[in-house]
């Protein structure tokens, strides 16, 4: 199938073309990159139409559940949903277990919902390098709401809000330790904060940490000057709150429209991803150059018996490729 037939089936909303787009663009192979090329350019008029929420949570906090009550929600209100699940990848054996089809059971049969999970790989950030371009693709083929999933809140998590409209935070009820463990950089980047599994017992203790979390947004630099961080408690797995969290999305999709800043905001992730796909580019040269894999192993192993240090060996590569 050419690119351009591809391409008018993805913006036809024809689901295994679109699954058959997503799988050309993570290929690494040479002739796919080219092919991945024509494709996003002849998307690209057909983009941009979404809104583009990235969602980080410590493990366990129910990021998934959320993401199955929200998007049927968002679908009953007449949208169309795009989930892009990012799970880790082993160190050790390259696997990942791509559960979320799984997890979201109800989200995943309903016809107004689409949902690809992929692995992180050795990307860092929660996402996987290919994320912008599936975002993309998705677009094309009419998904109207994009939540991208991370794999986890660390210290390069906040690669999402790079790429995302509105970043959401879930938190779990407990306040002050976990406050403490977040890091303070996540929490800047956060637009909406959601405390989950407010039912039940853990009511008092949801109440407690979301007015914690409300003190503790005034202290920190708001990512934009048009919206106030908000902070929401929520019961994903009742599904109680998840039309408030929708409303919320909409006010703040609103305010940074007519500020005009959602467009600012894509324009500069734009230009980043530019930057960030020329050095990743340079670097698969680099390390498929012929010059360069003619010194690799005798500097590998010249820096193992530490004859040299690895920034005299990085540059005798950089040496070779570039003469």
């Amino acid at each position: 199938m050419t690119p351009e037939e591809l391409a008018e089936r993805i913006r036809r909303g024809d689901r295994r073309a679109l699954a058959k787009g997503i799988t050309l663009v993570e290929s690494t192979r040479a002739d796919h990159r080219e092919l991945t090329a024509r494709l996003l350019e002849l998307l690209m008029p057909y983009t941009g139409n979404s809104i583009r929420v990235g969602i980080s949570g410590v493990p366990g906090v129910g990021k998934s559940t959320f993401i199955e009550s929200f998007g049927n929600h968002v679908i009953s209100q007449g949208h169309r949903v795009a989930v892009l699940a990012v799970d880790p990848t082993s160190a050790l054996s390259g696997g990942s277990i791509l559960g979320d089809k799984t997890r979201m059971e109800t989200l995943s049969r309903n016809p107004g919902a689409f949902i690809r999970p992929s692995p992180a790989g050795q990307t860092l950030g929660g996402v996987t390098r290919r994320t912008r371009e599936t975002l993309l693709l998705c677009e094309s083929a009419g998904f109207d709401v994009i939540i991208v999933e991370t794999v986890g809140v660390g210290q390069s998590e906040t690669a999402v809000a790079q790429m995302t409209d509105m970043f959401l935070l879930l938190l779990l009820p407990g306040g002050g330790d976990e406050l403490q463990g977040i890091k303070r950089g996540i929490m800047e980047l956060a637009d909406l904060i959601l405390v989950n599994k407010a039912d039940g017992d853990q009511q008092a203790a949801a109440n407690r940490t979301v007015a914690d979390y409300q003190m503790a947004v005034h202290f920190l630099h708001p990512r934009s000057r048009h919206w106030q961080v908000r902070v929401q408690p929520l019961s994903a797995l009742k599904r109680q709150g998840v039309n408030e969290v929708w409303q919320t999305v909409e006010e703040y999709r609103q305010a940074l429209t007519e500020a005009g800043e959602i467009n600012a905001r894509r324009a500069a992730q734009a230009r980043a991803w530019m930057w960030s796909e020329t050095a990743d580019t340079l670097l698969m040269d680099l390390k498929e150059s012929d010059s360069v894999q003619a010194l690799v192993s005798s500097l590998e192993q010249a820096v193992t018996e530490g004859k040299i240090p690895p920034t005299v060996a990085a540059k005798k590569l950089i040496d070779a490729f570039r003469h």
